[in-house]
């Protein structure tokens, strides 16, 4: 017998709301039931579009019996309010990034979850992202070790971010370590496997701008056995001039990733001969390696390998104490379409999320992005944010019963 539908109310019918409604928009075992926003002008067209009933609030959604999942989608300084109410009512909760603006926010809505036992799903789509699900899965299987140092650079734009906007507002965006970076101390959390000690961070402001906005951010994160993270963010470019890239150093090999949503990825590595057979075998697993559960599949996702045999000589080579011989040089390319394929990956990992999140609803378990994933970005989040303000390192710092 095939289970009826849960019915999705959003709250927040701004550009991202509408969004993650295009997304989501006849995925299996979901049906757009309401939106609710406090200005009709930004509810009734949305509504319209998706055949959907129309609130003006939180209040009206969540007295309807069809709306069995609320996604929040308004600024930040609302998420952890809006959330805890929808779980109170019963209703599981896809909230947009960040979970809260202060660590002892994000541990109520995380309490909360545990307490209803209703699923939260966070927007951190970088772990709905088919490409770091494929170097997740090098990296289990021994392909690629674990990375010493993970990187990201983020030269973002601020071309649609007038000094008004609430972005620049720390009171109602928390500032851009938590307003945009927490999706990647979450993506490093993932990909490190584990969470930092410590945080050192440096804020800019932008000279003679209007009220001295902090437009540049970095962080440098000291992670179990002296593991590094470096994160700079950067919101100061035209939209045609963005660069962002990942970069993992798994000691013999490295991994280049480029987007914010990442679409191209360049691993190089130095191997043995069983590990170069097992890099060539890599196309014949493309689907495979890809895979994401909700994420669709369009066959322009490619994996390509050269491999340069003897490149190195077959003499033991060593590296902060690990010996190897190693004398393979591998070239693999993991391409999900490239910089045009950004908005397909992006609404196609929001999908994943939401696909995650039915399953966990029907089916039990716990979510990639759940309300722990959340509450530890937003730690890491606070403790960069602290650090800039205070120019001393601070301890990252989970409550009492929040280690992973």
């Amino acid at each position: 017998m095939t289970s009826a539908p849960l019915g999705l109310g959003l709250i927040g019918c701004g550009a991202f709301g509408a969004y993650v409604l295009d997304a989501v928009a006849g995925l299996p075992g979901l049906r757009v039931a309401a939106v609710a926003d406090p200005d009709p002008r930004r509810a009734q067209p949305l509504g319209t579009r998706h055949g959907a009933a129309v609130c003006d609030g939180l209040d009206a959604l969540l007295a309807r019996p069809d709306v069995d999942v609320v996604a929040v989608a308004t600024p930040p300084h609302t998420h952890a309010d809006l959330s805890v109410r929808a779980l109170r009512a019963g209703r599981h909760v896809f909230c947009e990034k960040p979970l809260a603006l202060t660590t002892a926010d994000a541990a109520r809505v995380s309490a909360e979850a545990h307490r209803s036992g209703r699923v939260l799903v966070v927007d951190h789509v970088l772990r709905y992202n088919p490409l770091l699900r494929a170097v997740e899965t090098l990296m289990d299987e021994g392909l690629l070790e674990r990375p010493r140092r993970f990187l990201f650079e983020n030269d973002a734009a601020d071309e649609g971010l007038g000094g008004d906007h609430w972005f620049w507002d720390p009171a109602r965006s928390g500032g851009i370590f938590l307003e945009h970076g927490v999706h990647f101390f979450d993506a490093a959390r993932a990909l490190l496997g584990s969470v930092p000690e410590s945080v050192q961070a440096t804020a800019v402001r932008r000279p003679g701008g209007p009220g001295g906005l902090v437009d540049m951010v970095v962080a440098e994160a000291v992670h179990p056995g002296g593991v590094l993270a470096g994160h700079f963010h950067s919101f100061t470019h035209a939209h045609r001039a963005e660069r962002q890239l990942m970069r993992l150093d798994h000691g013999f090999a490295e991994s280049l990733i480029t987007g914010w949503i990442p679409t191209r990825a360049t691993v190089t590595a130095w191997t043995d001969d069983r590990g170069a057979t097992r890099w060539e075998r890599l196309p014949s697993r493309t689907t495979e390696l890809f895979a994401v559960p909700g994420f669709p599949e369009d066959g322009a996702q490619r994996v390509t390998v050269r491999v340069e045999r003897g490149a190195g000589g077959t003499a033991p080579v060593s590296g902060r104490g690990a010996v190897r011989t190693v004398p393979h040089r591998v070239e693999t390319v993991l391409d999900l379409g490239g910089e045009t394929a950004k908005a397909r990956v992006y609404a196609g990992s929001v999908r994943a999320a939401f696909a995650d999140l039915l399953h966990c609803a029907a089916h039990g378990g716990t979510p990639a992005a759940d309300a722990h994933a959340g509450l530890t970005a937003v730690a890491v989040a606070e403790a960069a944010t602290q650090a800039a303000a205070t120019g001393t390192a601070r301890p990252v710092v989970l409550p009492e019963g929040g280690t992973p």
